[in-house]
């Protein structure tokens, strides 16, 4: 390649690392990152965090991982993590977030898929991954994140000392490409392996510009960063309050009373939440004792909020609050619903982001006019590259030239999209996806059980709870504590059911398909009334 196109792509290119630079130039003393761990306040600058970045990218470069060879990431929320995504950035390697809540198959399944080269882990979790150390092919380098002060095997190398062996000069000599692959999101489809969602420099770029636009997010705006930072919702909005010089306040867990606390002592203007944790908030005796003057936009995604909570929220902060909608494949926004319909209810998704094509669609590709159900479809610049190594399901996706949701939905008189349902049976529960085969499949290998069918069902915590609905063979015995004991040592923990009951039949279709409809019908309020 010549030296002038590299100097060209320098000048003119869209890649998610050059924000840290840019950063680092117009607010260099600003303070970008802040983290409270051991009773101390860990912060960096944009011009420290910006130096930091390209000692990532310099260490990962010295142990032979280039631009697009594959990273994958595994921690809870720190700054630490936080330095390793970003650093990656920086370096055009390609970043795979981990959901290390996962079972070990699908962490095994995951990192041999992409073939990644190295593996970044923090402390408190390296036990998990040497329990599948040896069935990973690909990884050539081990490095561990010194959070927690837990001790770790040999073949670990320290993160912090790689960085501080590493020259913080700018990263120049690269060149990175619009479309190049930045991030590969692996995703619970409706089989039991995940699917890997490819996407572009392009895609999070514009949809952190758009989020920013959209949300409310103003320049040098202080934000929390309280969900995982491996879920691509949070990812969005951390990085697009960076994108525009802000403060992220990361936060390792979620405790109500102090995250008031903190709140107030840092001046948080932009919250995003899941419903469930708004609703914690307003359940702290003391909330009247602080002050959240500060807030400026509550946002609230992955679920629908009750309207009386809302209107408590809305009294208590005084602010406006959106709920944001999309999905991995999306970068991941793709509609918001503004708060500007209060007398709007129901699961409401709003109208598509500025950068956003919205429609609804039936089976046979045609466009739906308002008021038709059909299923949600989208156009954007941020729509993912595709699935790695999937072009069949990639083909799928973009049938008739849109992006396919795989949700059902319609347009309401004022062209406001209503979510209806999901054409497959996912369960969406505490904000993480659950595919229903996949624990189906757990539950089938108990030799008690003759058929079992698994959907989610409202619950006031966890949005929808995985439900597991069994029914015996004759003449056999098994209870719920063994079925749930079974699922707990082959799935996540999210993935587990929270109840399962037994029955002795369940409605079928002519093809001999268990009928979930039927049963969420009939077992809607099982968890109201529980309560």
């Amino acid at each position: 390649m010549q030296a002038n196109d590299v100097e060209k792509n320098l000048i003119d290119r869209v890649a998610m690392g050059d924000m840290f630079r840019r950063r680092a130039a117009s607010a260099a003393q600003s303070t970008a990152l802040v983290e409270y761990r051991n009773g101390q306040r860990l912060h960096l600058s944009y011009l420290q965090l910006n130096q930091s970045l390209n000692q990532v990218a310099n260490s990962l470069y010295s142990l032979g991982v280039k631009a697009g060879d594959r990273v994958a990431l595994a921690g809870f929320n720190s700054i630490d993590f936080a330095q390793a995504l970003y650093g990656c950035m920086k370096a055009g390697i390609v970043i795979v977030p981990l959901n290390h809540l996962q079972g070990k198959d699908d962490l095994t399944y995951t990192i041999n898929h992409c073939a990644a080269k190295a593996v970044i882990v923090e402390d408190s979790l390296t036990e998990k991954f040497d329990a599948i150390k040896d069935a990973l092919s690909s990884v050539e380098h081990w490095v561990a994140m010194d959070v927690t002060g837990c001790e770790v095997a040999s073949h670990y190398l320290d993160f912090q000392t790689l960085i501080k062996q590493s020259l913080n000069d700018e990263i120049t000599g690269l060149r990175i490409n619009d479309r190049d692959p930045l991030q590969i999101l692996y995703t619970s489809g409706t089989t039991s392996k995940p699917k890997g969602v490819e996407t572009s420099h392009l895609a999070l770029f514009i949809n952190t510009l758009a989020a920013a636009v959209e949300l409310g997010v103003k320049p040098k705006m202080a934000g929390a960063s309280v969900m995982p930072m491996f879920h691509c919702a949070q990812h969005l909005v951390s990085t697009t309050l960076m994108h525009v010089g802000g403060k992220v306040v990361i936060f390792r867990q979620f405790d109500p009373s102090e995250f008031l606390k903190i709140v107030e002592k840092e001046q948080l203007e932009f919250i995003f939440l899941l419903p469930l944790m708004w609703k914690a908030l307003l359940d702290v005796p003391e909330i009247d004792s602080y002050d959240l003057s500060s807030v400026k936009v509550g946002m609230y995604g992955m679920a629908p909020m009750d309207q009386p909570s809302l209107l408590r929220l809305k009294a208590r902060f005084n602010c406006p609050f959106v709920l944001a909608s999309g999905q991995t494949e999306m970068t991941p926004l793709a509609t918001v619903f503004h708060d500007i319909w209060p007398e709007k209810k129901g699961n409401y998704w709003g109208e598509g982001i500025l950068t956003t094509d919205q429609a609804v669609m039936n089976d046979q590709g045609d466009l739906l006019p308002d008021g038709e159900i059909g299923e949600i479809v989208w156009r954007a610049p941020s729509v993912m590259t595709g699935y790695y190594k999937d072009p069949e399901a990639t083909a799928e996706a973009s049938k008739f030239d849109w992006h396919h949701s795989g949700d059902l939905g319609y347009f309401d008189e004022d062209h406001q999209l209503m979510f209806v349902d999901r054409k497959k049976d996912m369960i969406k529960t505490g904000g993480e996806n659950v595919p229903s085969v996949k624990v189906e499949r757990v539950i089938m290998a108990h030799s008690a059980v003759a058929g079992v069918t698994v959907i989610g069902l409202p619950h006031p915590h966890w949005t929808e709870a995985v439900t597991a609905f069994v029914i015996l063979k004759p003449g056999t015995q098994a209870n719920e504590e063994e079925i749930i004991s079974l699922c707990k040592a082959e799935l996540g923990g999210y993935e587990v059911p929270k109840r399962v009951v037994f029955v002795d039949s369940i409605a079928t279709t002519a093809t001999g398909k268990f009928l979930k409809t039927t049963l969420r019908e009939q077992y809607v309020n099982l968890y109201q009334d529980n309560e």
